[in-house]
């Protein structure tokens, strides 16, 4: 079994140091890697990435992330990529890594995602620029997403995670609004998750959400938001060799 550890929307900031570090360092006992689903930090600056970075820096497991929305309000995303990256986390955008655990290869892919809403009830890119300009934007995730998925499979993984912050599905919203699930994720996400391939599916972001969902194709999806799972990260066994993994 392959353990993976996962939260999102941790939310640091300058006051919060040293906040996740005693949980975070114990996971040499209880996981393989750590993956985090975006909203990093409060408002996307370098000062609060340092705070993020000084988390998880050191750790015994490799540290996988991807932004999201709150990591991009100051508009110095690239800035936090680089904090982050200097503690030692891969941010992934449109692309994925590999890493060798005990001989398996664990793909990840990621992307922040974006919105859209899902099938019989979304935006389409029809009308106004603006509005052509948002379906595209997440149409560009979800094929970076997929295209990442492939390469992972063709370098010979053995599983493949797709991480965003966005949500995949809208079974892992329930408990948010109906009016808001639009602005919460995108069909073609799974869509991406299921042409492509993957053995989880991991994101954040909705925090009145629920845990566990299920894309069309059967790919199993886990909404980490820290308010969902309400605990440092919540852990998932994925059986290696076995075909399409099964966490639990």
């Amino acid at each position: 079994m392959i353990r993976i550890a996962a939260v999102g929307d941790i939310h640091l900031g300058p006051g919060s140091e040293g906040l996740l570090r005693p949980a975070f360092e114990t996971l040499a006992g209880c996981a393989d890697l750590l993956l985090l689903a975006g909203d990093l930090t409060r408002h996307g600056t370098p000062q609060e990435g340092r705070v993020v970075a000084g988390e998880v820096a050191g750790l015994p497991v490799p540290v996988i992330a991807v932004l999201g929305n709150h990591d991009y309000q100051s508009d110095q995303q690239d800035a936090l990529t680089r904090e982050l990256s200097e503690g030692g986390v891969r941010v992934l955008e449109c692309d994925g890594v590999l890493v060798d655990i005990d001989g398996t290869k664990v793909g990840v892919a990621g992307t922040k995602g974006f919105g859209g809403g899902f099938a019989g009830r979304c935006a389409s890119d029809f009308g106004e620029p603006e509005m052509k300009a948002f379906v595209q934007y997440t149409r560009r995730c979800a094929d970076g997403l997929a295209r990442s998925l492939r390469e992972l499979r063709e370098a010979g993984s053995d599983l493949r995670i797709a991480l965003t912050h966005f949500s995949p599905v809208p079974d892992t919203l329930a408990g948010e609004p109906p009016e808001i699930f639009p602005f919460l994720g995108s069909y073609l996400l799974a869509e991406a998750v299921d042409e492509a391939g993957a053995d989880l599916a991991v994101h954040g972001h909705a925090h009145l959400g629920t845990e566990h969902g299920l894309t069309a194709g059967g790919v199993r999806v886990r909404n980490v938001a820290m308010p969902v799972i309400d605990r440092a990260f919540a852990v998932y066994h994925l059986a290696a060799g076995n075909g399409q993994g099964r966490p639990r």
